[in-house]
């Protein structure tokens, strides 16, 4: 044997365990970190999702229909004295722990599309029905509404979709019965006729038959949005762009010596639209 060995020997380097890496301290403070890191990622997404949803409440519809009156309910409290409204009204509706824009869209056809400047600050949408003459115009009402259904249903896949809910107003212009108040008279009107015209323009547009005589002039025949699961037939509970609620509303307008006579703390005839916006 070499005696130069044993002078040379170099001893192995001490290799260290994971027991004496891992110690409880170390393990304790990479909890903590990964812990910080995810909340930090869900407060951030949580936030982008907040804005990307929108801070506006859209009221759309057919003139009339008394979207201006629900709008001053809800902003001001009170009803005021309106007329067809040909420009936007906007301001900032209150809530408990929110505030919310309110944008008032006028329904005249040649400017109603003005509601689509306001879509990507939409967090919910409300479309305004007059529930006493829907059975006269439901063909042009059911136009109107179509045009809302396709700007949602072609909202970007990066884009949340707003809320939407049909507000079927003016119920108190009906006569209640043993079965039905006259909220709920109001919505199922509403849903049976907009569901009847709005399947019509399905049918057409599936048969290649233009839709333009089915509601206001200029309608767009190659608008989609009517897309339905289950057999195709037109339903609202079946519409694959989302969920849609129905509620039945009412103002008090009546006047006494010119002036609306209204409490200005009592919207009780817009409660279960006031709970839809509570909820968004």
């Amino acid at each position: 044997m070499d005696p130069t060995e044993d002078s040379m020997h170099v001893p192995e380097p001490e290799v260290l365990s994971l027991a004496t890496l891992f110690t409880p301290q170390f393990l304790v403070l990479s909890s903590l970190a990964v812990a910080v890191i995810l909340l930090a990622v869900v407060a951030f997404v949580s936030r982008r999702k907040s804005n990307l949803r929108g801070d506006a409440l859209l009221l759309v519809g057919p003139p009339d229909a008394g979207k201006t009156a629900i709008f001053s309910s809800l902003v001001y409290r009170q009803t005021l004295p309106s007329h067809t409204s040909m420009q936007p009204n906007v301001s900032s509706m209150h809530l408990q722990d929110k505030s919310l824009r309110v944008v008032d869209v006028p329904g005249h056809p040649r400017i109603r599309d003005q509601f689509r400047e306001y879509m990507t600050d939409a967090q919910g949408i409300a479309f305004v029905v007059d529930s006493s003459t829907v059975s006269r115009n439901g063909a042009v009402v059911a136009e109107h509404l179509h045009q809302i259904l396709h700007a949602i249903a072609s909202l970007p896949p990066s884009r949340p979709t707003p809320a939407l809910i049909i507000v079927a107003h003016k119920a108190d212009l009906l006569k209640s019965t043993a079965q039905a108040t006259p909220g709920q008279l109001a919505v199922n009107r509403a849903r049976a006729i907009l569901e009847r015209e709005l399947e019509k323009r399905r049918a057409s547009q599936a048969g290649g038959v233009g839709i333009e005589g089915l509601g206001a002039e200029g309608a767009e025949s190659e608008m989609g949005g009517l897309e339905c699961s289950g057999n195709g037939e037109f339903r609202f509970d079946a519409w694959e762009g989302g969920e849609i609620v129905f509620v039945g509303t009412s103002v008090n307008t009546k006047q006494t010596n010119g002036v609306v006579d209204e409490k200005s703390d009592d919207i009780d005839g817009l409660a279960p639209l006031v709970q839809w916006i509570e909820e968004l």
